[in-house]
C-alpha cells in the first residue's frame, strides 16, 4: 500500500499472495497490516533518490520468506526505521509455529520465531452443542452491547410495536429531526443489526468478529423506500414487453398479477429491487463491486458478498427465461414420460434420433440435435446453455423445439425485441463483471434466492457462472430454498451438473423468505402451490437436503478427489439443524479444518450460535447489512418483524444474554473489553 506526498513516501510491505499460499496464520497478520495501513500506523520514510533503499530491498526478501520470517523481517525494519515504534513484533505474537524450511537459506522458521519473540497459538474454544453457555455466546460484546441487545428483543416481543416499527421510526424521526433520529438509531436497532454507515465505519466490527473467529458476508442494505403504489406500477411495467404490454404465456405461474407485483409482501428477510431503469442496474452492479473491495480489503480470501439477480436487470427476463425452462421439461415429459431436470432422464443423442425418425433428414432438427448439450452419460441440456453468459447470447433464436410429427421448429419463448434483447445482454454483463472482480479479489459470490417465477432462470445463469468460474475453487454460490417441495431435487440435479462438467458446486442452503407470498399467489392464480405443508416438512426437506451434499463430499474424500468440490453453506437460525450438521459432520468424518461446510446466520441474531461455533474453530459467518441509518429503515423493519416470528429463540437469547449481564454486573466486569485471539479458518 503506498501513498506518496512531496517529502514523504508511506510503505507498507503487504505480501499477502505469497504469505498466504505458504501458512494460514497469516490471516491474522493481514488483519493487522489493514488496521496499520489504514490508520497509517506504520509509516516508513525514505528519500526520492531513485536509488534502491533498504526497504526496496526488504520487500524483496519479504516476497520470498515464509510468513513468520518476513514478520521477523518487518520487526527488525520497524526498530531501525520507524520513528512511531509501532512493533510489527505484534504480528509475530498473534501467528502459528511455522515449522516449514525458510526458503531463503535453508534455515528452519522456529529459529526466526525465537528472534522475533515467544507465538501463541491461535485460541480453541471446546463447543457446546447444546448452544447454553452465555460466556462462550456474548465474550465478544461489550456489557453495554448485551443490553442494547436485551432491550431489543424485549422491543421484538411487543406484537403492538413490531407491527407499526415503520410509523413509530418515522414519526421517531419526524419529532427529533434527522440528528437526533440518528443518534437514537445507532444506539438501538441500528447499532444492534447493522455494522455501519458505508465500507470504511464497518471496519472495526469486522476486526472485531475475525478476532473471535467470525467472517463477514456484506451487503448493503440500502432500499428505495416507495409505496406500494409505486412499487406495483414499477413491477408491472418491467415484468411485461414493452413491444406488447402483455404476456402470451399459458402458464399462470410466469403471469404478472397486480395483487402481487408488490414484491415485498410479507416477505421478512429478503431485499426486493424493483427496476426502474437501466441506469439503475447499473448503479446496482457498481454497488455490488465496492461491496466485494470492502469485503476483499477486510478478509482476504475468505470473505462473501451477497448479490440479487434483479437489482442487475429487467424481471421480464428472468420471467421469460424461466418459464423457458420449465417448458423444456414438459417436452422432456412428453418425450420420455418423467419430470424434472433434462439430464435426470439420461437419454442420448440416439434416443432423440429415434424419437424424431419421422423427421430425420430435416435440417433444422438436425441442427437441434448438434447444438445440444451433451457427455458420455447423456444429454445434459436441449439448448446450449453455455452461451448464456455469452454477451451476445439472442434469446429469441435460442429457445426453439422441433415438433415430432411435422419437423417445424417452435418457440418456447415469444419473439423479444431488439430493445429487449440489449437489456439481457446488459444484465448478463453486469453479472460477468461482479462474478470476474469477484475472481480478481478472491471474493466469493452468493447469489440469493428469489421468488419461484425468478428462480428458475436465476438458477441456470448461476450454474453457467459456475461453470465458467468454479473451476479450481467455489467462486460462485448458488442459494436453495428448502420450504420448497423440489429443493432436494435441484439440488442433486445441479450437484450431477458439476460433477459431469467439472466444476466446483457451491451452495448455500435456507430455509426461504417468500413462503407466505408463495401460498397467496399459487391459490390466486390457480397453480399448485410449490411449497412444503409446514414447518417440519420443511425442515426435513433440509436435512435430507444437507445429508445428501454430505455424502457427496465423503464419498469424493473416499475417492481421492478434491473434497472441495462441494462447498455447503448451512444458513440456518435453527439451532436443531446447525446441530443436525455438526453430528453428521463427525458421522461421516468431515473436520472444520476440510473447509467445505461452513455456517452463517444474521448480523444481530442468533450471537448464541456463530460465535461458540467460530470459536471453536468451525467456519463461521456473519451476514453483515451495513448503509446510511436513514437508508437502511426498510431493512430494520424486517429485522423487527423476523424477530417477532421466531418467539422461541429470542427467549432463549434472552435469557443467556440476561444471565451474562448478571454475572459481570455481580462479577465486577461491568466494563468489559472484548479481545479475541481467535483466528477464522
Amino acid at each position: 500500500i503506498r501513498a506518496t506526498s512531496t517529502k514523504k513516501e508511506y510503505l507498507v510491505v503487504y505480501c499477502v499472495n505469497r504469505a498466504r499460499k505458504l501458512h494460514p496464520s497469516v490471516h491474522c497478520v493481514m488483519a493487522f497490516l489493514r488496521s496499520a495501513a489504514r490508520y497509517n500506523h506504520l509509516l516508513f520514510t525514505r528519500k526520492a533518490t531513485g536509488k534502491a533503499s533498504s526497504l526496496d530491498f526488504l520487500s524483496g526478501q519479504c516476497l520470498n520468506a515464509t510468513p513468520v520470517a518476513a514478520l521477523n523481517l518487518l520487526s527488525i525494519f520497524d526498530q531501525r526505521n520507524n520513528p512511531r515504534k509501532i512493533s510489527v513484533r505484534y504480528l509475530s505474537q498473534r501467528g502459528h509455529n511455522d515449522t516449514k524450511p525458510d526458503v531463503q537459506g535453508g534455515t528452519r522458521a522456529n529459529s526466526t520465531v525465537a528472534a522475533a519473540g515467544h507465538l501463541e497459538q491461535p485460541q480453541r474454544d471446546p463447543l457446546d452443542v447444546k448452544f447454553s453457555d452465555p460466556n462462550a455466546a456474548f465474550k465478544s460484546k461489550t456489557t453495554f452491547e448485551l443490553i442494547r441487545a436485551y432491550l431489543v428483543y424485549l422491543v421484538c416481543s411487543s406484537s403492538y410495536l413490531v407491527e407499526h416499527n415503520m410509523k413509530l421510526m418515522k414519526l421517531a424521526q419526524a419529532l427529533l429531526g434527522d440528528k437526533l433520529f440518528i443518534m437514537l438509531m445507532q444506539s438501538t436497532f441500528y447499532g444492534h443489526f447493522v455494522a455501519g454507515e458505508d465500507r470504511f465505519k464497518i471496519v472495526p466490527t469486522l476486526e472485531r468478529l475475525r478476532s473471535f473467529g467470525v467472517k463477514p458476508i456484506l451487503d448493503y442494505s440500502v432500499e428505495e423506500d416507495i409505496s406500494q403504489e409505486e412499487a406495483e406500477k414499477r413491477e408491472v411495467e418491467s415484468s411485461v414487453s414493452e413491444s406488447t404490454q402483455e404476456t402470451t404465456t399459458t402458464m399462470p405461474q410466469y403471469k404478472v398479477d397486480k395483487t402481487f407485483a408488490d414484491r415485498r409482501y410479507k416477505v421478512q428477510s429478503a431485499r426486493t429491487y424493483f427496476y426502474l431503469n437501466e441506469a439503475t442496474c447499473e448503479r446496482n452492479m457498481e454497488t455490488f463491486i465496492e461491496c466485494l473491495e470492502a469485503v476483499s480489503g477486510a478478509t482476504f480470501g475468505t470473505g462473501i458478498t451477497a448479490i440479487k439477480l434483479t437489482a442487475l436487470g429487467r424481471p421480464q427476463l428472468l420471467l421469460q427465461l424461466s418459464e423457458v425452462i420449465m417448458r423444456a421439461r414438459q417436452y422432456m415429459l412428453e418425450f420420455c414420460g418423467g419430470d424434472g431436470n433434462v439430464l435426470t432422464h439420461h437419454k442420448t443423442i440416439k434416443d432423440l434420433e429415434h424419437y424424431y425418425s419421422g423427421v430425420s433428414d430435416n435440417k433444422e432438427v438436425k441442427n437441434f440435435l448438434k447444438n445440444m448439450t451433451t457427455d458420455k452419460e447423456g444429454i445434459l441440456h436441449l439448448f446450449p446453455w453455455s452461451g448464456i453468459i455469452n454477451e451476445k447470447f439472442e434469446l429469441s433464436d435460442s429457445f426453439r423445439v422441433p415438433d415430432p410429427k411435422t419437423g417445424q421448429m417452435r418457440r418456447l419463448i415469444s419473439q423479444i425485441p431488439p430493445k429487449e434483447e440489449e437489456m439481457f445482454r446488459n444484465m448478463i454483463r453486469r453479472i460477468n463483471t461482479i462474478v470476474k472482480t469477484a475472481e480478481e479479489l478472491d471474493v466469493r459470490i452468493m447469489i440469493d434466492a428469489e421468488q419461484t417465477y425468478f428462480q428458475p432462470a436465476i438458477s441456470r445463469i448461476t450454474l453457467e457462472m459456475m461453470r465458467q468460474y468454479n473451476t479450481k475453487k467455489a467462486i460462485v454460490f448458488n442459494t436453495y430454498q428448502c420450504y420448497l417441495k423440489d429443493a432436494f431435487q435441484e439440488v442433486t440435479t445441479d450437484l450431477e451438473q458439476a460433477k459431469r462438467q467439472n466444476f466446483y458446486f457451491g451452495a448455500k442452503l435456507v430455509r426461504g423468505a417468500y413462503i407466505e407470498q408463495e401460498r397467496a399467489r399459487a391459490a390466486a392464480l390457480g397453480y399448485p402451490d410449490p411449497t412444503n405443508p409446514n414447518f417440519e416438512a420443511t425442515t426435513e426437506m433440509y436435512h435430507k437436503t444437507l445429508t445428501e451434499c454430505l455424502r457427496r463430499i465423503r464419498k469424493l474424500k473416499e475417492t481421492g478427489d478434491d473434497a472441495k468440490k462441494i462447498g455447503i453453506m448451512v444458513a440456518s437460525h435453527n439451532e436443531d439443524t446447525v446441530r443436525f450438521a455438526i453430528e453428521k459432520m463427525g458421522e461421516i468424518g468431515i473436520l472444520p479444518e476440510d473447509k467445505v461446510i461452513c455456517f452463517g446466520q444474521l448480523l444481530g441474531m442468533c450471537d448464541y450460535i456463530t460465535f461458540p461455533l467460530g470459536q471453536a474453530g468451525y467456519s463461521a459467518y456473519k451476514y453483515i447489512p451495513y448503509g446510511p441509518v436513514k437508508e437502511v429503515l426498510p431493512y430494520l423493519s424486517r429485522r423487527a418483524q423476523e424477530n417477532k416470528g421466531v418467539l422461541k429463540k429470542i427467549q432463549k437469547e434472552k435469557k443467556l444474554l440476561r444471565s451474562e449481564i448478571i454475572r459481570r454486573l455481580f462479577g465486577g466486569k461491568l466494563f468489559y473489553t472484548p479481545k479475541g485471539n481467535y483466528v477464522p479458518i
